[in-house]
């Protein structure tokens, strides 16, 4: 038998949607264009109806999910998911020009430990120090997908460089659907609870909408072996509440 139960998201406790604003300033680190609609829209729209400033960093250049279309070469790819991520943040009621584009390749988000991840460091070390959030917002670090994992190893360097670093949350994305049991949160490893945005759920829906590149009926037809998010994925997603993580004291 196991040692512990399995890690229950919908076990933690419930917070009111007016918790949101306890957060400030928050800055929100994207993998790819989608995770921060996907992950936390419901609490990015949340805080900007309560009239706190909101910064995002995009990391990846977000092509590599059609990656053999003719009719959107890497380039037009790029441009199509950035355009969509600006109309998204638009629907969460957040600043489009409060967006910094790191364009780190897609499906190869370089660690810490390289000369391109010890750049990208630097310059969320940058973006920090520069809007001095009270929250940053970043996958799970276990998300299951590699791009997730090395972006919140990149955010943690990052935040290792400041003298007073802001509080970190985890949101979660693909841990949902292809988690294993290591991949999820093990005793006493976390802290946890849900977010109530029931308030403004229909904001977060017609964020996820905006990336119309990653639903069914994409405009990128003609790559077959393109990705598009599963009906089942989207369902997690259109709940009334999500899941934040932080690092147990």
């Amino acid at each position: 038998m196991p040692d512990f139960q399995p890690f229950d998201f919908a076990a933690l406790p419930l917070r009111p949607a007016t918790y949101a604003a306890e957060l400030g300033p928050t800055v929100v680190v994207a993998p790819h264009p989608d995770d921060e609609s996907l992950g936390c829209g419901g609490l990015l729209a949340l805080l900007a109806r309560a009239g706190l400033p909101v910064w995002g960093i995009l990391v990846s250049d977000g092509t590599m999910s059609h990656p053999h279309s003719r009719k959107f070469p890497a380039p037009a790819r790029q441009a199509l998911r950035e355009t969509e991520l600006r109309l998204a943040l638009a629907e969460l009621g957040l600043a489009a020009d409060r967006l910094t584009a790191l364009h780190l390749p897609d499906g190869q988000v370089p660690g810490p430990d390289t000369a391109a991840g010890a750049t990208a460091v630097q310059a969320l070390a940058a973006v920090l120090r520069e809007q001095q959030p009270a929250t940053v917002l970043v996958p799970w670090r276990r998300d299951p997908h590699p791009d997730h994992r090395a972006t919140s190893q990149l955010v943690r360097a990052a935040l290792a460089l400041l003298p007073r670093p802001p509080r970190l949350l985890e949101y979660v994305v693909w841990a949902w659907e292809r988690a294993a049991s290591a991949d999820l949160p093990q005793p006493g490893e976390v802290t946890g609870w849900q977010l109530d945005i029931g308030p403004v759920l229909e904001r977060k829906q017609r964020a996820i909408a905006a990336h119309r590149s990653q639903l069914p009926g994409s405009p990128i037809d003609d790559d077959p072996t393109g990705f598009t998010l599963a009906p089942s994925m989207l369902a997690h997603f259109t709940r009334p509440r999500e899941v934040y993580l932080e690092a147990a004291r």
